[in-house]
């Protein structure tokens, strides 16, 4: 037996190996949904937030 004829076995075991594992099928989103920024600015008693690490305009 050649070597590139052992390589090519292995490399097929090896297809067949992972093959024979099964994909997980995801069926539910685990992951919730986000809510973007328009939905967060129109939803009730949404405030204006300011940037907390601003400096203000005061001495310096």
């Amino acid at each position: 037996m050649s070597e590139s004829d052992l390589l090519c076995r292995m490399f097929q075991a090896w297809r067949e190996d992972i093959e024979s594992v099964p994909f997980p099928q995801f069926t539910v989103l685990t992951i919730p949904l986000q809510r973007n920024r328009a939905d967060l600015d129109a939803a009730p008693g949404a405030e204006h937030v300011t940037n907390p690490t601003r400096r203000s305009a005061g001495p310096r």
